[in-house]
């Protein structure tokens, strides 16, 4: 087989997902603690208003293709006010997902062969687009407290590097970046003309309070910063793939092309929901990041099960905990073993490492977000029992 897609692995979630088959949940429930998007519907009084604007006409027409004028005016406006910046609505876009946000930006960056500077452990999607671009993944290995280096991230730039990559509150490993490690990549991608993408789809439970980096506070940031975001996991409208990128007009005129081409606009629903959450759900969405926090300190207070057992707990924030098994057998093996000795499924960290990296054989991503905080000392008793 040839093409673009096959030069990317399979999409991983379907394969952890195929563990499934043929195994009986019903004397003991499974804990899934594999994806990263909110089960629960959007709340009720947002989906009584998208009740009310499904009968509006525009509602089912394409519109704008870099997104609804209005919801652009209103994250312009929230982003300003939370990093301290100044960002117009004509330097946002919309897109159907924060997925679709970091395609249109390697798009208008990236020519085949180009080199695009990732963290490691990556987030799954972010590799599988690359390779689909023909584009060269530059891993920078994260080690120790699973925060990138930006000195080691200077010695990977090459005349064909165009962009860094950060994601944060990241995912897989859910660490929360600091201010001062944000900057001072931004300051290396703008001494090298290159580009920083950062992105933020779980910024909204970030467990600090102020601003997470200064970057819009930068007079020029336009020229280097492209700034992604998600609709989708603030007001549970994962099912309405609406994202957003933050950038220079000149980017986003560049951008709009490929979303012209792949989705012509975002869904008006999901714009028209997202535009509504915004403007009525702060409250609720702080609640939202309570909770998610509440569950935060759930895992450290019952992480010495697993500590006792040898498991290490490598990084933690927003909605995963990154862990390091004990034993020989390969995490990949180990997920399996979950999946039919204590009902967990759970992704391995094989599945955010390239090929033939061997640090990933050693790592477990729990996304804990879908599951209470009294869950998760279930969910360490059933991962303790699991010997190899």
């Amino acid at each position: 087989m040839t093409g673009r897609t096959a030069q990317t692995f399979n999409p991983p979630v379907v394969e952890a997902y195929s563990w499934l088959e043929g195994k009986d949940f019903s004397q003991r429930a499974l804990i899934n603690v594999s994806q990263a998007a909110p089960v629960a519907p959007p709340p009720a009084p947002l989906r009584a208003h998208m009740a009310k604007v499904i009968e509006e006409e525009d509602t089912h027409l394409y519109g704008a293709i870099l997104g609804l004028p209005a919801l652009r005016e209103e994250l312009a406006r929230h982003t300003s006010a939370l990093y301290h910046g100044n960002v117009t609505a004509a330097q946002v876009a919309i897109t159907s997902g924060c997925n679709q946000a970091f395609s249109a930006a390697i798009a208008s960056l990236c020519c085949d062969g180009d080199e695009i500077i990732l963290p490691t452990p990556f987030y799954f999607n972010h590799k599988m687009w690359l390779d689909m671009s023909g584009i060269r993944c530059c891993s920078l290995p994260c080690e120790g407290d699973m925060i990138p280096d930006p000195a080691q991230a200077a010695r990977r730039i090459t005349d064909r590097t165009k962009a860094i990559v950060l994601v944060s509150p990241n995912n897989p490993c859910g660490v929360e970046y600091p201010a001062d490690t944000i900057l001072a990549f931004y300051n290396l991608a703008k001494s090298h003309g290159l580009a920083l993408i950062i992105d933020e789809t779980y910024r909204d439970f970030h467990s600090q309070s102020g601003p997470p980096h200064s970057l819009f506070e930068q007079e020029d940031w336009q020229n280097t910063l492209i700034s992604l975001y998600s609709f989708s996991k603030a007001y549970r409208l994962t099912g309405h793939r609406v994202g957003a990128i933050v950038a220079g007009e000149t980017r986003l005129a560049q951008i709009e092309k490929f979303l012209d081409t792949v989705t012509i606009c975002p869904s008006q629903l999901g714009q028209k929901a997202a535009l509504w959450g915004m403007q009525n759900l702060s409250d609720w969405l702080g609640q939202e990041r309570r909770e998610i926090l509440t569950r935060r300190q759930a895992i450290i207070d019952n992480f010495p099960t697993l500590a006792a057992k040898g498991w290490r707990l490598l990084g933690l924030g927003a909605y995963f905990a990154y862990l390091e098994h004990p034993f020989d057998t390969d995490a990949t093996e180990l997920a399996q073993n979950l999946v039919a000795e204590a009902a967990v499924l759970a992704l391995p960290g094989s599945m955010f490492v390239p090929a033939g990296d061997e640090t990933g054989r050693r790592h477990m991503r729990i996304a804990f977000a879908n599951i209470s905080s009294e869950m998760i000392g279930v969910l360490f008793d059933r991962m303790a029992q699991v010997s190899q």
